[in-house]
């Protein structure tokens, strides 16, 4: 007897896993892990059944699944009896051998789950069901009601064979509710209505619904790329890891050319992570990793990029915009550097100016770089930028552009150098005094004479007593001789004041404006000498220079 050799529990255990895969099969996908993890149960469970047995044979009751006369499935009620559900359809025995476990149990199962919500005016059932499926490991035997016999009974062979027509389905299902006992008077069958394997409750109800919303929301392009990022740690061969980086490499510019920054992001912060995490990584897939970012930091593609955010304003305030452009690297400078004055978006303009400035600071070598690439947009720019975060390493730099053919450039220098006022800086500033641009000439007397530098002595003295003076006007004049005075100390004090007063015997005068910026210039001296000199000018004729002296005597003694 089987009995002796296999005890009924065991085949109960089997049987209550189907069930359950039963249930599992119709909540779940195929490829959701709750759905292979009942098909390994099952397989699992058939094991110690196929090491006794060659196939398992269930005769199918109302009510239970029997098995060598004992009763291996008992569920009274008959809206969750799996069995009462096959009965009422007419199978009366169940035969599975062994392979069936492996593809054909599953099929059989998803069957089932079909025929149990089939429309009631539904030409199949499930005999016509289970013969499409042409099973090789699972047998059935049907309880078949002929129509042209009077309803006798007729039983089928294995798989099936037999009438399947739409009124066998039908007079069968007619003949196995007669089978049932009768329905107490008053009382609601739930087979009435649309029930599933059970019911839930309002919460479960609301989870469910979300669930659904979650999943018709997801971001596919998240999740694929996700599973592209997992398939690349997990998996160590050399050629799975190019395939990914080639597909992740031919996407990555459709992700930026269709503003698509939130997956452009995550696909520069994933390649930095895997760089760093990704046990056994090969040099060339670290470069090809690292090349995401170096090739978004192409100028030829950092213009662009800003080009389209800029002409999308509202890109410009995103999150993910911020970190793909903080993600750029030292050859991007120059491109945001040139693009920054052009920017309409104020948003953007901030954003690019915090990166240009980190980028400076933390490469040094990249902005003495565009100080000596003459052709470069940018010149202004870092120009203003090296003054600015005090890039005292930039002065050799700093002084080939304050010689640059374009003035704007060589003002931009002067500045800069005069705000890191070291000695080298100001010592470039002293070769612009003698620039052919007034404006590069007026900001380089003005650092000079501001800082008094005893360096520029030379040049500011050459103008100030020299005849180029008479060609400039009064603000420029009156800057190089304020220079003057701050510089040259009491040592000017002499020909400051034959500049002021009368000469000779014929007492002739330099011009009003000569004379007035003398005055101011003898005012930055601030020594007794020099106040006696502008006392003795108090009442000059002159009502410019009078100005001028009482100008230079409040200052003297402020």
């Amino acid at each position: 007897m089987p009995t002796d050799i296999l005890p009924a529990s065991q085949v109960a255990e089997l049987v209550t896993g189907l069930v359950k895969a039963l249930r599992a099969y119709h909540m779940y996908l195929p490829n959701n892990p709750v759905y292979q993890r009942a098909s390994d149960n099952l397989r699992v469970a058939f094991q110690p059944i196929y090491a006794v047995l060659g196939e398992l044979v269930l005769t199918v009751a109302e009510t239970d699944f029997v098995w060598e006369d004992q009763v291996v499935y008992h569920q009274p009620n008959k809206n969750e009896s799996v069995a009462w559900g096959l009965f009422k359809d007419g199978m009366r025995s169940l035969t599975i051998r062994q392979g069936a476990e492996i593809e054909e149990l599953p099929r059989f199962l998803e069957t089932i789950n079909r025929a149990r919500f089939l429309p009631t005016d539904a030409g199949d059932d499930l005999l016509t069901l289970l013969w499409e499926q042409e099973f090789e490991f699972i047998q059935y035997e049907f309880m078949e009601f002929l129509g042209d016999t009077g309803g006798v009974p007729e039983q089928t062979g294995a798989y099936g064979a037999g009438a399947g027509s739409e009124d066998a389905a039908r007079i069968r299902r007619a003949a196995a509710e007669e089978e049932a006992p009768p329905r107490a008077k008053g009382l609601i069958d739930l087979d009435d209505f649309d029930a599933t394997l059970y019911f839930l409750d309002e919460r479960e109800i609301n989870q469910v619904a979300a669930s659904v919303a979650e999943e018709y929301t997801r971001d596919v392009r998240h999740a694929s790329l996700d599973a592209l990022f997992d398939l690349f740690e997990l998996q160590g061969e050399s050629a799975v890891r190019s395939e990914i980086l080639g597909i992740l490499e031919a996407l990555f510019p459709n992700f930026l050319n269709a503003h698509d920054f939130r997956t452009a992001a995550a696909v520069l912060r994933e390649s930095r992570e895997l760089a760093q995490r990704t046990p056994g990584l090969e040099p060339e897939h670290a470069a090809r990793l690292d090349g995401f970012v170096a090739k978004l930091s192409e100028p030829a593609i950092v213009s662009q990029l800003i080009q389209s955010i800029d002409e999308a304003p509202a890109l410009a305030g995103e999150a993910t915009v911020a970190e793909v452009l903080r993600e750029l690297r030292a050859t991007a400078l120059a491109p945001i550097l040139t693009w920054i004055p052009m920017l309409g978006s104020p948003t953007l303009k901030q954003l690019l100016e915090e990166v240009a400035d980190r980028l400076a600071e933390a490469h040094p070598a990249e902005v003495l770089r565009i100080l000596r690439s003459p052709d470069s947009e940018a010149l202004a720019a870092v120009a203003t930028l090296c003054g600015r975060l005090q890039l005292v390493q930039t002065v050799p730099g700093l002084g080939e552009t304050v010689t640059h053919r374009d003035p704007a450039v060589r003002l931009a220098s002067v500045h800069a150098l005069a705000q890191l006022a070291t000695p080298a800086a100001l010592g470039w500033v002293d070769k612009a005094l003698e620039d052919p641009d007034r404006a590069v000439r007026l900001a380089a007397v003005r650092v000079v004479g501001g800082r008094g530098y005893k360096g520029a002595q030379r040049r500011v003295e050459g103008v100030v007593l020299g005849r180029s003076v008479a060609g400039m006007d009064l603000t420029e004049k009156m800057a190089f001789f304020e220079a003057y005075g701050a510089i040259a100390g009491t040592s000017g004090l002499k020909p400051l004041s034959a500049l002021l007063l009368p000469r000779g015997l014929l007492r002739m005068k330099e011009s009003s404006d000569t004379r007035a910026c003398a005055a101011i210039a003898l005012g930055k001296i601030r020594t007794a000498e020099a106040r006696a000199v502008l006392q003795s000018a108090a009442d000059d004729k002159d009502l410019v220079v009078r100005n001028a002296v009482s100008r230079a005597l409040r200052e003297g003694t402020g």
